[in-house]
């Protein structure tokens, strides 16, 4: 490992944070743990923490010794100092003198000795740092260090690399316990330049930023070194030559790790998954022992959160025999949940919580890779980031020796603290968290607003569109996940194409909202045939092969799921001069009915809405200057030209659609948006 530091860099920080008055100590502190924290080798995700010791006032103006610590949760390759909080240091240490303190105190001593009552709360870890005497102190997970670590005879291990120039702390749970011990271990050996805590992790000390955070490069540069000596290779076990593609497999996981709702009302709880793979996760996933080494435990009890104790293990996915490949998946994924119970109920007595979701949040699928799964997309990243440095760090132990992880009891200590699970903060429960869904003609007014309001209510949204640089400029305006993916709704490959892209980047699709289309005009006798066939292919055509589609992944889930079509007050109040349009949307009212009557055994839902005068790409300024001329009537009264005397907007259909999709007992539904058109309503 190389060292990231620049001078350079290193005085702009100084320079930088100086103008908003921060001192060159924490202006450096930053600097370097920003420098840690962006490293995935040392920390991932919010692990790991930091810390200086230093003098400032209080809000009375009085000059106390403080230490600056990361904020619980903080990422530390995005830290600012907001995310170092300043904590009263003397009151810190004179802790030491307890003999225990409980969950609850520690708690209140999070946030009792604040120099700033509204800063965040300080890391698990602060009474370690506190407790150890150096002014800087790094702390990160290195997967380097873990592998030499995660050992049975992981003292001896780094007695012969790293001599006496690190401490070494038998394994304790984060808290006062092992700040306690951590602190006895240096004094034992004051010239010590760091400590080893054994299955956790490492932490160096310095005089200074730079000195600090290079003992952590040289410590862990060493531990890279030895993991090349004597190396063993992990045996391969045979893989069968054909294998089904990621997206038939994903889909099929998905399903299979569902936690199905158990009155059988369909509000089933979904994960969203994210795919890796390369070299040594195939070697990894496809070794003979996996189920041995990949199940012992985590690369430290930190992962637990984001992983669950172990992964899911599933057979490999032979090409043409899906369905065997199904049966066995949703067999070991109901083992797994089987097992997660047992688990909790062995080790319930250590806790005070209720159990946490029983799903998998790692599937390993020997011959293809590995699925990070999670709520949201983020969620399923953060798993497979996690799940690759498992590969690195659990691979590389068993090629030195074997890998053990810290006991069953401390991995759920650490899984159902809560100290720990405040890291994570108080999750709003989206309604649509966990779900999949697909909008067509998403560069456009409607399709655009659709996909805004079902990612606002936690779905994660692919915005399909003919027109990709439209669908993109919306996806940036969504944010977060949101995709645009090019697609000609009119050309089955491309509507495959882009399908297969939606299950490729998310694992499957649960809602699709079929919402492309055209408007074309003329009297139907005298309107040529071309433009009536062209008018089909994209207002009925088109939706048929959307929701077919859609219901081929759907229906590999088997978890139900909901088709959405924008049929248009054409298809029950047809306009003059309007046949072209509204005859294969008539059509289309008809396909969301057979859908519904065909798939409503399967769970899948069917539903359309019949909306009016919406401005958008077909009811452009021109057109409503038409329609109003066709009409007799102003273009303002035309597009208000309802009972209400009110003009409906795209996001008033959009909302529509998502009331829809969260009516679990609805189906073949025609919702009319329009404002009140008797001549369109349904009877």
């Amino acid at each position: 490992m190389r060292s990231a530091w620049a001078e350079r860099d290193a005085k702009q920080a100084v320079d930088g944070y100086g103008t908003a008055g921060i001192g060159a100590d924490l202006a450096l502190r930053i600097y370097s743990t920003q420098l840690l924290g962006r490293d995935p080798k040392l920390v991932m995700h919010g692990g790991g923490n930091s810390s200086l010791k230093t003098k400032e006032r209080d809000l009375a103006g009085e000059e106390l010794a403080v230490l600056r610590v990361k904020g619980s949760g903080w990422d530390m390759g995005a830290i600012e100092p907001a995310g170092f909080p300043a904590v009263r240091l003397d009151p810190l240490r004179r802790l030491r003198a307890r003999k225990d303190l409980d969950d609850d105190e520690f708690a209140r001593v999070q946030r009792a000795f604040l120099i700033d009552p509204q800063a965040p709360s300080p890391s698990v870890e602060m009474l370690l740092h506190a407790f150890l005497p150096a002014v800087f102190v790094d702390h990160t997970h290195a997967t380097a260090v873990l592998s030499l670590i995660d050992q049975p005879n992981s003292e001896k291990i780094c007695a012969e690399v790293y001599g006496e120039r690190l401490g070494f702390v038998p394994y304790i749970m984060p808290g006062f316990t092992l700040a306690k011990k951590s602190a006895e271990v240096f004094e034992k050996n004051p010239k010590a330049e760091g400590l080893i805590l054994d299955k956790h992790g490492i932490f160096t000390f310095g005089a200074d930023a730079r000195e600090a955070y290079e003992r952590m490069i040289q410590f862990v540069t060493l531990a890279e070194n030895r993991l090349q000596k004597n190396r063993k290779t992990i045996a391969v076990a045979k893989i069968p030559p054909q294998l089904a593609p990621v997206t038939e497999v994903a889909p099929i996981l998905r399903g299979a790790c569902t936690l199905r709702d158990a009155n059988g009302e369909g509000a089933h709880k979904r994960l969203i998954l994210e795919f890796r793979t390369g070299d040594a996760i195939l070697a990894y996933v496809n070794g003979k022992d996996a189920a041995r080494y990949a199940c012992a435990g985590v690369l430290t009890p930190d992962h637990v959160l984001r992983t669950k104790p172990w992964p899911l293990l599933v057979p490999a996915p032979q090409g043409g025999q899906l369905d065997g490949f199904k049966q066995a998946a949703q067999q070991a994924a109901q083992k797994f949940i089987a097992d997660y119970k047992a688990y909790f109920e062995r080790n319930k007595a250590r806790t005070k919580g209720a159990m946490l979701d029983p799903a998998p949040r790692v599937v390993l699928v020997p011959g293809l890779g590995l699925f990070g799964m999670g709520a949201s997309a983020k969620d399923a990243r953060i798993a497979a980031d996690i799940a690759e440095a498992a590969v690195e760090g659990i691979g590389d132990a068993e090629a030195i020796g074997r890998f053990i992880s810290a006991g069953e009891a401390d991995i759920f200590d650490l899984e159902y603290w809560p100290m720990e699970l405040a890291k994570l903060g108080a999750r709003k429960g989206l309604p649509l968290e966990g779900q999949i869904a697909v909008v067509t003609g998403a560069g456009g007014a409607i399709g655009a607003a659709t996909a805004k309001a079902f990612a606002t209510a936690g779905a994660q949204v692919a915005l399909l569109d003919i027109d990709v640089k439209a669908a993109d400029a919306q996806a940036k305006a969504i944010g977060g996940s949101a995709i645009a993916i090019p697609c000609d709704v009119t050309n089955a490959a491309s509507v495959h194409d882009a399908f297969n892209k939606v299950v490729a980047t998310f694992g499957g699709v649960d809602i699709a909202i079929s919402n492309a289309g055209a408007a074309w005009q003329g009297k139907i006798g005298e309107v040529d045939e071309a433009t009536l066939r062209e008018s089909f292919e994209l207002n009925f055509f088109a939706h048929q092969k959307v929701a077919q589609a859609a219901v081929k992944i759907m229906l590999a889930q088997g978890t139900g799921g909901c088709l959405l079509f924008n049929v248009s007050k054409q298809a029950v109040n047809p306009g003059a001069n309007f046949g072209p349009y509204g005859l294969p949307k008539a059509a289309t009212l008809f396909l969301v009915r057979q859908y519904a009557l065909d798939y409503g055994a399967d769970g899948i839902r069917a539903n359309a809405v019949n909306a009016d005068r919406i401005r958008s790409g077909i009811l452009t300024d021109d057109f409503i200057k038409e329609r109003s001329k066709a009409r007799g009537v102003s273009a303002q009264d035309y597009i208000s030209g309802n009972l209400l005397g009110r003009e409906v907007t795209a996001q008033d259909v959009a909302q529509a659609f998502l009331a829809q999709a969260l009516a679990l007992k609805t189906t073949a539904d025609v919702t009319t948006v329009d404002g009140g058109n008797i001549a369109a309503a349904l009877r």
